[in-house]
């Protein structure tokens, strides 16, 4: 009994000794006191006013006391306390995301010369990177995308020879590349895209074999897509959306075999379809890119493949009979044929598919679905603009319509009187076509990379934005690759066409937000109408209205369209991953001639003539009254 009782005190004695050794330990390590002064400092550049380091020490804390928290704010600081026997600690990493600060990068963040990790994304920081950086010897993560930082990127960034992460997308960099980025031969991940960068890749670039992730949309580079990216084994995400880089796609860069993203669209050059390697490919856009001759065979036999989108090119021939079509599959806008009925396939598939503008045939019999855009799919492109959504017989042809996007009625009072701006609330998927009585819309695309499940098209403020229709303007209807709105069961002629536009996501009242750049190209009737359009830099700030107007749009077949269409440029990532495309608040027409209407001129005549003849027969019987009064007025007279 006693050796078991002496058994369980030496097992409880250890228990406890061991937990107050460590806390003793915990208690007595401390953040470097060097470091902790040079916290405050880093808080006033960075433009936090209210940071309180006498609360306790960050490093078990494990963030910043800066007086104020919201779910989308991340604040985390780590460190290192394994200096000097456990006593004195160092930051490791150091992370201030969706805060919106507003001050400059800070240069004091050498003084944490302990430092791996630099993470200020989601900010309004300005200015260049510090010089002073690169002193640090620890670095290995560099992210700084989603703020308005500017100028050249260094030559020095060559010195963090540990760097695996630099991520700097949606700022404004710009010049070139320089050549010594080739030096950071550890990079695993490089993110430029949406920034101003021009000129070529550097060949210096071949020398970053162990690259992952390589970002350059949404740029001006020039020249041809770099063979040596081929080189890059590792690479498992490429995007290259409206990069300024032009094809042709180098068969060592299609043969990579770990790539899981290929993106690449509005571009040249890029005229045969690459014999893509990859068996774990997940997206491939290969969009805008001038593709043409068929669909290869072995693109509906990758397994992993969730989003196919080979729009807007010159693809041509019939669709296969597949087991399934990858779960988003669009190919609106190109020459495609045949009967897709007898690939039911596509007819009977819970996949997103859109089959808009292309030349297919179909049987009277075929339905719209949910899930299918049929719009214009038709080789009888006058006869059939809606193929599956039975005839459009029009009762009578209109001359004006007008649409308030995103929003219900509203009626606005003008000098020539009330309008109203028809209802556009209903709910919009990823390949939709929803038509009303004489206009409808077509809806292409998917939000990439969002965190939500269900994509949102419509988007509201409560804000007022200013002009004289504020009504109209709360509402917008946006898409991430085109929106098409139509008006059939028009009468022929000229038409005034009137687009309302105003930024209600990319707000001015919100730091981070105001970064946001949306840009977007607009057809009337297939004609470019407005290339690189920017509501935003149009109305000098957000809240505020924009009209342009298309005078004497020729209608000939009784049809109307407006597209707006997502060029690849812009950003993508504010306020939150996956908002960018086109954006519309209303749209009006209106037949440029006024309201004819036909003269009868016989009936006029005759009208004319019976009330002459019935005013000269009037005037005959009051004068023949008035001369038989006057004759019996005079015999009257004679008698007397």
């Amino acid at each position: 009994m006693w050796i078991f009782f002496s058994t369980l005190f030496l097992f409880f004695f250890t228990i406890i000794t061991t937990f107050l050794a460590i806390l003793t330990a915990s208690t007595s390590q401390a953040l470097h006191p060097d470091e902790l002064n040079a916290l405050g400092e880093i808080a006033t550049t960075l433009g936090i006013k209210r940071l309180n380091l006498s609360d306790g020490d960050p490093c078990f804390s494990r963030t910043l006391n800066i007086g104020f928290v919201s779910d989308e704010m991340k604040n985390t600081i780590a460190c290192d306390c394994s200096f000097n026997n456990n006593m004195t600690c160092h930051i490791t990493e150091l992370i201030l995301m969706s805060i919106s600060l507003s001050g400059k990068l800070p240069p004091e963040l050498a003084k944490l010369q302990y430092l791996q990790n630099i993470t200020l994304v989601r900010n309004y920081l300005s200015g260049t990177i510090p010089v002073e950086w690169a002193s640090m010897p620890y670095i290995t993560s560099i992210k700084l995308s989603a703020n308005n930082l500017s100028g050249p990127l260094p030559t020095w960034l060559q010195n963090f020879k540990n760097l695996k992460i630099l991520g700097i997308e949606g700022n404004q960099f710009s010049g070139t590349i320089p050549d010594e980025l080739g030096n950071l031969t550890n990079l695993t991940k490089l993110h430029l895209a949406s920034n101003k960068f021009i000129g070529r890749l550097p060949v210096t670039l071949a020398r970053l074999v162990n690259l992952e992730e390589f970002w350059i949309s949404d740029n001006n580079f020039n020249g041809t897509i770099p063979g040596y990216i081929g080189t890059w084994s590792r690479l498992q995400k490429l995007f290259l959306h409206a990069s300024g880089l032009k094809g042709p796609l180098p068969e060592a860069v299609a043969r990579l075999e770990n790539l899981v993203d290929l993106r690449i669209s509005d571009t040249t050059g890029i005229n045969f379809f690459p014999n893509i390697s990859s068996k774990v490919i997940a997206t491939l856009i290969l969009r805008n890119v001038g593709l043409s001759g068929s669909v290869p065979s072995y693109i509906w036999n990758m397994s992993k493949l969730n989003r196919l989108d080979l729009s807007f090119n010159k693809l041509t021939g019939e669709l296969q009979e597949v087991q399934q079509a990858p779960p988003h599959t669009y190919l609106t806008n190109n020459m495609l044929s045949g009967n897709v009925e007898s690939a039911s396939v596509y007819l009977h598939s819970k996949s997103v598919i859109d089959l808009s503008y292309n030349n297919f045939s179909w049987s009277s019999s075929c339905r719209d679905k949910s899930n299918i855009n049929t719009y214009r799919s038709s080789y009888l492109q006058n006869s059939l603009l809606l193929p599956c959504a039975g005839p459009t017989n029009c009762s009578k042809y209109q001359r004006s319509l007008h649409v308030n996007c995103g929003g219900g009625n509203v009626q606005i009072k003008t000098s020539s009187g009330k309008i109203t701006y028809q209802a556009d609330n209903s709910t919009t998927g990823a390949a939709t076509n929803r038509h009303l009585e004489n206009w409808g819309i077509s809806n292409t695309g998917d939000f990439t990379d969002d965190t939500s499940h269900d994509d949102t098209y419509i988007i509201s403020t409560n804000l007022t934005p200013s002009g004289d229709y504020p009504d109209l303007y709360k509402t917008a209807r946006r898409s991430p690759l085109s929106l098409v709105y139509y008006a059939f069961c028009l009468e022929n002629g000229a038409y005034n066409v009137k687009l309302h536009f105003v930024e209600i996501q990319f707000l001015d009242e919100e730091l981070n937000s105001r970064l946001g750049r949306r840009i977007f190209d607009v057809y009337v009737q297939g004609e470019l109408f407005l290339r690189d359009f920017n509501i935003k830099d149009e109305a000098n700030g957000t809240l505020k209205p924009v009209l342009k107007e298309v005078k004497a749009v020729n209608v000939t077949d009784h049809t109307l369209e407006i597209r707006l269409y997502w060029a690849g440029k812009g950003t993508v990532l504010f306020p939150k991953r996956g908002n960018y495309g086109p954006l519309i608040s209303a749209i009006s027409l209106c037949h440029m001639e006024k309201t004819k209407y036909n003269t009868n001129y016989p009936l006029i005549f005759g009208v004319t003539g019976a009330l002459v003849a019935i005013i000269l027969l009037a005037l005959g019987l009051y004068a023949q009254k008035r001369c038989r009064g006057d004759t019996n007025m005079r015999e009257r007279d004679l008698r007397a």
